[in-house]
């Protein structure tokens, strides 16, 4: 089974290289066709990229498992995130995308931000560009780990050599291809767990013989497994659907906004993603509650609930569809890594290597300083991998957080509001980091439980940066004129196109 598998696996890897390539030859002239492709991302390539990038491993492995469980009740998370990314094409992405183009064509988020405000004192770029390279360092060492793990789980083979193979892979197109090669391998990547989430669970779903005998086991097993308020309580969730509220500040995600082709194709993206996400997200839920009954019918033994996907993989299909599913799985986790590295790179590269060390650096330097910057980043994350019981996997899983609270308010405020001023910005980022942090590490406890326990960091961290950015904005001197200028004159472009 292994040798047929890994011949779909290999094939697959084969693809990704050769898209690696093809963004080598047409978009890495310059830093801004290696950093946001030249701002020409077709609406399909854009949508599917920013979903694929999205959901990393969660949506194969970590959603299924949670759903098989739980129940049914624990798909209000994928609810708060459907809700919040519908949100995000409609408020972030048109303004976003003309924004950034506006403010002297700004490439990553903490270039916006100085950009927007004219920040001479380049605070707010370096204090959001550390935010960025620390927590995603992080968050792609987690994506090397799964990667490691899959490998050694699927193939026998050793976590370190799954390590190599699966970043080696994202970092050679990566590198080479910029970011037009990491968008076009999201998109065949976003297509490959479609065909994936669809097709697992309507085989395991005709295999055990329809709907009547799904739900009949599962209420066998467990009434409360088809319910949506079960165990549920209040605070319980509003947590779960404010997971929606971190993809206002989602670096790797918004950047695809920023590089659509034009506003007009912002429409048309959202479309073609939520159409995307709503199949992946019922196809994720489905996989969860059909794979518990068929374990159950079929008597077998699942150790790890976030392997059902792998499970139904291997006892349902040909060795050879089953290296194309699992595939899918390994598309989920490059996708996000290859996103977090690349806006890595970006920050080093513009904010840290143009800003401050040679500010008339040529267009050619810049492009290799980005691709040295995506090799560091990958070394790093390579080498704290190697600690499978580091604490970092224990900080990832509250980055989103960290970054919806530290940067979510500020981006939304200083898309919409003309008073914002710079100062407020830096109060907003710093209040939503700090609150997120408190949150989940002080020594604070109700009735012997973290906070966290009760209510996701992510909703204190959002509205207490969201109040102090206008506080702080409305206590400080109000935005000189060629800032509240170029707000209006966006104003009037969004105005003129819808």
């Amino acid at each position: 089974m292994h040798d047929a598998a890994l011949i779909s696996l290999s094939a697959y890897f084969i693809l990704m290289m050769a898209i690696g390539y093809y963004g080598f030859r047409n978009a890495t002239s310059d830093v801004s066709e290696y950093m946001l492709g030249g701002r020409k991302l077709h609406p399909a390539v854009g949508a599917l990229s920013a979903g694929a990038s999205d959901m990393s491993g969660w949506m194969l492995m970590g959603l299924p498992g949670a759903i098989y469980l739980s129940g049914i009740s624990s798909a209000w998370i994928a609810v708060g995130l459907m809700v919040g990314a519908y949100l995000n094409y409609l408020l972030v992405a048109p303004r976003l995308r003309v924004y950034t183009e506006m403010a002297d064509d700004a490439i990553t988020i903490p270039d916006f931000f100085e950009k927007r405000f004219l920040d001479t004192s380049r605070s707010l770029r370096v204090l959001s560009s550390i935010v960025i390279i620390v927590f995603f360092t992080l968050y792609t060492s987690s994506g090397v780990v799964a990667g490691g793990k899959l490998f050694e789980a699927s193939f026998g083979l050793d976590y370190e050599i799954g390590l190599f193979i699966t970043a080696g892979a994202v970092v050679a197109y990566t590198l080479f291809g910029g970011f037009l090669a990491v968008s076009i391998t999201d998109f065949v990547q976003g297509c490959i767990m479609f065909v994936a989430l669809v097709l697992v669970p309507s085989v395991a779903f005709v295999d055990l013989g329809g709907y009547d005998t799904v739900t009949s086991t599962l209420t066998t097993l467990n009434p409360d497994l088809l319910s949506w308020f079960k165990g549920i309580t209040a605070l319980g969730l509003i947590s779960s659907l404010s997971w929606g509220l971190g993809y206002f500040g989602q670096p790797h995600i918004i950047v695809r906004f920023m590089a659509i082709r034009s506003l007009k194709d912002i429409k048309k993206a959202r479309h073609i993603g939520m159409s995307w996400m709503l199949v992946t997200v019922l196809g994720a839920v489905a996989t969860g509650l059909v794979g518990l009954a068929y374990v159950t019918n079929h008597g077998g033994n699942l150790d790890d609930a976030e392997t059902i996907f792998i499970y139904l993989s291997q006892v349902l299909f040909h060795p050879l569809i089953t290296g194309f599913l699992l595939a899918a799985i390994l598309a989920a986790i490059m996708s996000t890594i290859s996103s977090q590295l690349l806006v890595s790179s970006s920050s080093l590269t513009e904010d840290f290597y143009k800003a401050f060390i040679h500010r008339s650096a040529s267009q050619r330097e810049l492009v290799l300083v980005g691709r040295l910057s995506v090799l560091a980043v990958s070394l790093v994350a390579i080498a704290l991998a190697f600690d499978r019981s580091s604490s970092i996997l224990s900080l990832v899983s509250n980055a989103w957080a960290g970054f919806g609270a530290a940067f979510g308010p500020i981006i939304l405020l200083s898309l919409y509001w003309r008073r914002m001023t710079r100062d407020g910005a830096l109060a907003g980022m710093i209040t939503g980091a700090v609150t997120v942090l408190v949150w989940i590490y002080a020594p604070l406890q109700i009735d012997g439980m973290a906070l966290n326990s009760y209510l996701y960091e992510i909703v204190p961290g959002f509205i207490l940066a969201f109040i102090a950015t206008i506080v702080v904005s409305l206590l400080t001197a109000k935005p000189q004129a060629s800032i509240t200028d170029r707000f209006d004159g966006v104003h009037r472009v969004i105005q003129d196109n819808t």
